[in-house]
């Protein structure tokens, strides 16, 4: 696993460090480097699972109380952004697959999430998983606030078109940091969970935060892999697995589910 960390810098608007810190009317939010991996994945959706099961029936998960890990607004929110951004990549995706709401990856963020520990974890399940943390203090109107500085990431990153991957993709990110953003486009990362939690006292990189609002967002398979491109570049939908069974829909592989979040909170 590589982590990728910048010496902290000031200036009178922001503060960079290894990720993008925004500071407007006290209000501030960090989102943290986050990992990529050397071994192109081989994982199944049976072996996730697996992890996951043993990861959630772990005595080492906190218990919570709360009924809900995630607001169904807020959940709503985060999958709808999801598959909007995947669905407009530029250059166009071949292969883009629809991304669908997984319980036990949310359940999983609700563990980490209830740690209060500003970083990636836990180290067994990044195995399997892909992560992206964001934190923030103050007032927030959308939980888009904790996820499009992600997505933002996309005006310093040039994609790979084929002839630059000679035979291993170069990662070009004229940035403080890209992967947040690439492993929300990963074609094949098909699966996202993730849970809020509020944290009285957060330690962020040496400062204790407090009522910290925390993100946690896992993904399935995991992306960023070393030396891969996020996804195939061609006529939206041209690419599918043949899983889909050629189904498109707004330029994205179609599973042909019909309402997948909605079903968490019947």
């Amino acid at each position: 696993v590589l982590r990728h960390r910048r010496k902290k810098t000031m200036s009178i608007r922001y503060i960079t460090c290894g990720a993008f810190l925004c500071i407007v009317s006290g209000i501030s939010g960090f989102v943290l480097p986050n990992s990529s991996d050397s071994l192109f994945p081989t994982n199944t959706f049976t072996e996730i699972d697996s992890a996951l099961k043993t990861y959630l029936g772990s005595a080492d998960v906190p218990k919570t109380r709360r009924r809900r890990y995630i607001s169904q607004n807020d959940m709503i929110t985060i999958l709808d952004y999801h598959n909007e951004v995947r669905g407009k990549v530029f250059p166009p995706a071949a292969n883009m697959e629809y991304m669908v709401w997984d319980e036990n990856l949310a359940k999983s963020a609700e563990a980490w999430a209830a740690t209060c520990i500003w970083d990636h974890g836990p180290s067994y399940l990044l195995r399997f998983l892909g992560q992206n943390l964001s934190v923030r203090t103050g007032r927030y109107r959308s939980i888009l606030q904790l996820v499009k500085p992600w997505y933002d990431e996309v005006k310093d990153y040039v994609f790979p078109y084929p002839h630059d991957c000679n035979p291993r993709c170069p990662l070009r990110c004229y940035g403080p940091m890209c992967t947040h953003y690439t492993q929300m486009v990963w074609a094949t990362s098909n699966r996202i969970g993730c849970a809020v939690n509020t944290c009285h006292n957060m330690n962020v990189w040496g400062s204790v935060w407090q009522q910290a609002v925390y993100l946690v967002c896992n993904y399935a398979p995991k992306g960023n892999w070393i030396g891969e491109a996020p996804y195939k570049v061609g006529v939206p939908c041209s690419a599918c697995p043949p899983s889909y069974g050629g189904a498109c829909s707004n330029n994205l592989c179609f599973p042909g589910v019909t309402s997948n979040y909605l079903y968490w909170f019947k």
